[in-house]
């Protein structure tokens, strides 16, 4: 095996024979049976490679053949090196015996480390980018805590956004007060501020240092300028980053469309929730997060999560519009007990709750007081939105373990475009019809 030259044959004098205890890591690497030790190796060759601008050249057709050929690639979603496969028609292929004639098995956290079920807050600091691989072999980071997975299919950006909505309690819907500030998006962006005083990036750096909240601050290179002064101080075995968040109206493949500034493009395709394979309409909360590639120069936009929200005035997050719509209902509910004498309180879990019976997640909790007699209640309200097998046997699933929280109430589009849901609720709550 050697290392050559990009765009040549492979078969040139100078090409560099890669050693073989190197080539033995590199083989078990790329099949998935490495430990430690040879994924290290491994991702420190190929990082060079990638660096020094060469290919790998493999010697399973022997030195006298034009050979096959392997790029050194960068999977920024997994933040993984790997190897790309030449497979053009002029390029010969490996032996069948090759272990490189097969695609690479890349083993992601999640084959490490197992996956967890349970949509759990996200541990350790609030950070997405890991020091690049090289740096990782050398000076392992302390907070291993911090990189369990608890579910393949929820990215950490995504589970990083809803535990900030959480901690600065975004996703309640406190009981109206005579003397409350009436919400709205600046209320909502600085209550975020507050929280973020509190959470570390990494040790002695808050988030709130590294966070901004309009798209003009990126457009400005604010963003980078003040990135780069935080990061000559940044703490060794962290990866310098900061998280721009913005209220947009709409994303397009790697672009936000961020209110009051030009879009912000980001590296990679914007993630966010789909039903049945359509993207759920904005409003959004975006969440970017702002790093350098290995081996690029300079910082920009590396991946994003927009989150549907309720609304510009309330961050509540949602995820579908059937939940937005059951959500401004359960606003207008909340008006109603208020005026009724009552004090009415609407939170949407961003998290699970563990029962007895396992974890689950309502779609929201309604707190109810009687200020006349004290009298406390509570009900989840489902919103059965989609209707398909598989959300049939979730349903079955969980709904014992909601029961065991609070009483359930489900209602579907029908039920809430006819008006049913506070009848519902009344009933549930045992009160006589709010008005």
């Amino acid at each position: 095996m050697w290392l050559i030259e990009r765009y040549s044959n492979g078969r040139s004098i100078d090409r560099i024979a890669v050693p073989e205890p190197v080539r033995a890591a590199l083989v078990r690497w790329y099949m998935g049976e490495g430990g430690r030790q040879e994924e290290a190796a491994s991702i420190v060759l190929v990082q060079q490679a990638r660096i020094g601008e060469k290919w790998i050249a493999c010697d399973c057709l022997g030195s006298e053949c034009n050979p096959p050929i392997l790029t050194p690639a960068y999977l920024s979603e997994s933040e993984t090196y790997y190897l790309r496969r030449l497979t053009a028609a002029k390029r010969p292929e490996h032996r069948e015996s090759c272990p490189f004639h097969r695609e690479q098995v890349i083993r992601t956290q999640e084959d490490v480390e197992g996956h967890e079920t349970a949509l759990e807050r996200p541990d350790g600091f609030f950070s997405v980018l890991k020091p690049a691989p090289w740096r990782l072999a050398q000076q392992p980071v302390a907070d291993a805590a911090d990189h369990r997975v608890h579910s393949c299919s929820v990215p950490r950006l995504a589970r990083l956004l809803w535990r900030l909505l959480d901690v600065s309690a975004r996703n309640v819907l406190p009981p109206l007060a005579q003397d409350a500030p009436e919400r709205s998006i600046a209320t909502e962006f600085s209550a975020i501020m507050a929280a973020a005083e509190h959470i570390e990036v990494a040790p002695g750096i808050a988030l709130a240092r590294v966070l901004w909240t309009h798209g003009r601050a990126y457009h400005s290179r604010r963003v980078f300028a003040g990135l780069r002064d935080q990061a000559k101080s940044w703490p060794r075995g962290h990866e310098p980053q900061g998280f721009l968040l913005v209220f947009a109206d709409e994303v397009r493949g790697q672009q936000v469309i961020a209110a009051g500034s030009d879009p912000i493009p980001v590296a990679t395709q914007v993630v966010s929730p789909s039903v049945h394979g359509v993207r759920v309409a904005g409003p959004y909360l975006a969440l970017i997060v702002v790093g350098k590639l290995p081996e690029a120069r300079g910082y920009s936009a590396l991946r994003a999560y927009a989150q549907p929200i309720c609304s510009g005035r309330r961050f509540v997050p949602v995820d579908s519009a059937f939940e937005r719509a059951t959500a401004l209902a359960l606003l207008r509910y909340q008006r109603r007990l208020d005026q009724a004498g009552h004090d009415c309180r609407i939170v949407k879990p961003a998290f699970d709750t563990l029962t007895p019976l396992g974890s689950c997640r309502p779609d929201f909790l309604v707190e109810t007081l009687s200020r006349e007699t004290g009298a406390m209640d509570s009900v989840i309200v489902e919103a059965l939105g989609f209707d398909t097998e598989d959300y049939e046997k979730t349903k079955a699933i969980t709904h014992p373990r909601m029961a065991m929280i609070a009483p359930i109430v489900t209602i579907d589009a029908g039920q809430l475009e006819n008006g049913e849901l506070p009848g519902r609720l009344d009933t549930a709550l045992g009160l006589q019809r709010s008005g």
